[in-house]
C-alpha cells in the first residue's frame, strides 16, 4: 500500500511511528537500571563499577550525537532513524550474553549508546518538518509520552523477567522486539517531500573535502551559531541539569527502593520487578499527564502577548517545584512519601520536557535545527553522564556477590540503597540553580534573541 505523505492524517502517523520508536529507544535504555542488582551480583561488582557502565553509555551517546545531527541535516532522516533502531536493538540483544564489565561497556555503553544517539537529534527535525507552530508543541508533547510509557513498562517487565528467568532474557526480548519494529519503519516512515529549491540547496551543501571535513566545519559553524545566542546557552545549562538528575534517578532509584520489596524467592532476596515498577510508575505516570498539560498550556501562552518566553518560564518553574520532591525521593520516611515525591518529580519535570525543542527552534536558524538538537544533547548527556558514577562512588561499599548467602546480599543492598538515597537528595541543588538561571534567560534574553532571528530570516528572504 502506497504511503500518502501529503494527507492530513500522515503528519500524525509520523508522530505515532516515532512514538513507538521512542518507546523502544527509552525502553531499551531503562532495562539496565531495572535489572542492575541482578547484573551486579552476577559480576560481583561495586556500585562505582555499575555506575561506570552507565556513565560510559552516556559518554558515547554524547560523543555520537553531533555526528547524527550533522547527517540528519544532509541525509535521509528516515534512513538514520531505521539504522538507529536496528543498531541499538541488536546491541541490546548482545548485552544479554555479556559476561564481563568490558563486554557490558562494549555492547551496552558503546553500541547501544551510539545507536540511541542517532535517534535523538533526528526525530525532532522530522516532527518539525511535518508540524508547524500551530501543532508543533502538541506533537512534541504527544511524542514525549512514549518516554514515560516506555520507561515504566520496560522497567517492570525487565525486572519481572529477570526475577523469574534471569537478567539475560530481559535484554534478548527487548532487543528482539526492536529488530522486528525496524521493518515497520522501513515500510511506513517517509521523509517529507522537498521542493526543487530545497533539493538543490541540499546538493550544494555537500562538502568538497569529504564528510569528515564537512562535519568539522559544520559542527564549528553550528557550535558558534548556538553559543552566540544567550537563550540557547541557558537552555543547554538547564538541559544538562535535567539530564544529570535524570540519569542518577534512572540508574539508581530501582535499587534505592529494593529494601521495601523483600522476596526471598529471588536470588537477591528482593523483587526487582516491584521496585522497578514503583521507581518508574509514579514519576512517569504523573509526567504523562504533566507533559500533555504542559504542551497544551505552552502553545496557548506562546500565542499570547508573552510569546515564546512563557515556555522558558514554564521550564523554570517546573524545575523549581520539583526540587523538594527530589529531596523526599532520597530521604522520605516511608514508601508512601517516596512514591508521592516521585509523582511530584515527574509531573513538574514534564513542563521542561514539553518545551525544550520549541524554545530552541524559536531562537536558532532552521538550517541548524538538527545540529542544534545534537549539540544540546551532547552537552546534556556529556555532563549528565557523570551522575551514575558520582552516586556509585559515594556508596562504593555496596558490593553484591552472587556467591554470598542471600542474607549477606540483602544486607549489602540495604546499605547501598541508604547511601544512594542520600546522594539523590543532594541532586535537588542542581535543579534549583538551573531553574533560577532559566528565569533570568526568559526575562533578559529570549525576546532579544528571537527578534534577532526574525530580522536575519527577513534579510535572507
Amino acid at each position: 500500500m502506497k504511503v500518502n505523505t501529503r494527507s492530513a492524517f500522515y503528519k500524525w502517523e509520523v508522530v505515532l511511528l516515532l512514538w513507538f520508536a521512542y518507546f523502544l529507544n527509552q525502553g531499551d535504555r531503562a532495562v539496565f537500571g531495572a535489572v542492575l542488582p541482578h547484573i551486579q551480583a552476577f559480576l560481583g561488582a561495586t556500585d562505582s563499577t555499575m555506575g561506570l557502565i552507565s556513565t560510559c553509555f552516556n559518554v558515547f551517546f554524547a560523543l555520537t550525537v553531533p555526528f547524527a545531527g550533522y547527517f540528519a541535516d544532509r541525509m535521509s532522516r528516515k534512513k538514520i532513524i531505521v539504522f538507529s533502531i536496528a543498531l541499538f536493538s541488536v546491541a541490546t540483544m548482545f548485552t544479554g550474553v555479556a559476561n564481563s564489565v568490558i563486554l557490558f561497556i562494549l555492547f551496552r555503553s558503546v553500541s547501544t549508546g551510539m545507536g540511541e544517539a542517532m535517534f535523538g537529534p533526528t526525530y525532532p527535525a522530522i516532527i518539525a518538518e511535518y508540524h508547524d507552530n500551530k501543532t508543533r508543541a502538541t506533537a512534541m508533547s504527544l511524542h514525549q509520552t512514549a518516554y514515560y510509557v516506555g520507561v515504566v513498562a520496560s522497567t517492570f517487565l525487565a525486572g519481572l523477567i529477570a526475577d523469574k528467568f534471569g537478567w539475560q532474557y530481559s535484554f534478548l526480548i527487548f532487543g528482539g522486539v526492536g529488530v522486528l519494529f525496524t521493518f515497520v519503519l522501513i515500510w511506513r516512515l517517509k521523509d517529507k517531500p522537498r521542493s526543487e529549491e530545497e533539493m538543490a540547496a541540499r546538493a550544494a551543501s555537500r562538502p568538497e573535502g569529504g564528510h569528515f571535513a564537512g562535519f568539522l566545519k559544520s559542527f564549528w559553524e553550528s557550535l558558534t551559531a548556538i553559543f552566540r545566542v544567550p537563550t540557547a546557552v541557558f537552555l543547554i545549562i538547564g538541559f544538562s541539569a535535567l539530564i544529570f538528575v535524570l540519569t542518577g534517578y534512572l540508574t539508581w532509584m530501582p535499587k534505592i527502593l529494593l529494601p521495601y520489596f523483600e522476596d526471598l524467592s529471588t536470588s537477591t532476596g528482593f523483587s526487582a520487578a516491584k521496585a522497578g515498577f514503583h521507581a518508574m510508575f509514579w514519576t512517569h505516570g504523573a509526567a504523562f499527564v504533566g507533559v500533555l498539560l504542559a504542551g497544551w498550556l505552552s502553545d496557548r501562552l506562546a500565542a499570547g502577548k508573552s510569546g515564546g518566553k512563557s515556555r522558558l518560564l514554564l521550564q523554570a518553574f517546573g524545575l523549581l517545584l520539583a526540587t523538594p520532591c527530589i529531596v523526599l525521593m532520597g530521604r522520605g520516611s516511608s514508601l508512601a512519601v517516596i512514591c508521592a515525591a516521585l509523582a511530584g518529580f515527574g509531573f513538574f519535570r514534564a513542563f521542561f520536557d514539553a518545551n525544550t525543542y520549541s524554545i530552541l527552534y524559536d531562537v536558532i536558524p532552521t538550517k541548524y535545527h538538527s545540529s542544534a538538537s545534537s549539540i544540546l544533547q551532547m552537552c546534556g548527556f556529556g555532563i549528565g553522564s557523570l551522575a551514575p558514577l558520582v552516586l556509585g562512588w559515594i556508596t562504593d561499599g555496596g558490593k553484591v556477590d552472587a556467591a554470598a548467602s542471600q542474607a549477606v546480599q540483602m544486607e549489602a543492598i540495604r546499605s547501598s540503597a541508604a547511601g544512594l538515597g542520600n546522594g539523590i537528595a543532594y541532586l535537588a541543588i542542581v535543579w534549583l540553580v538551573a531553574g533560577l538561571l532559566l528565569i533570568l534567560a526568559s526575562l533578559v534574553f529570549f525576546n532579544r534573541d528571537k527578534a534577532k532571528l526574525q530580522k536575519l530570516e527577513e534579510s535572507q528572504a
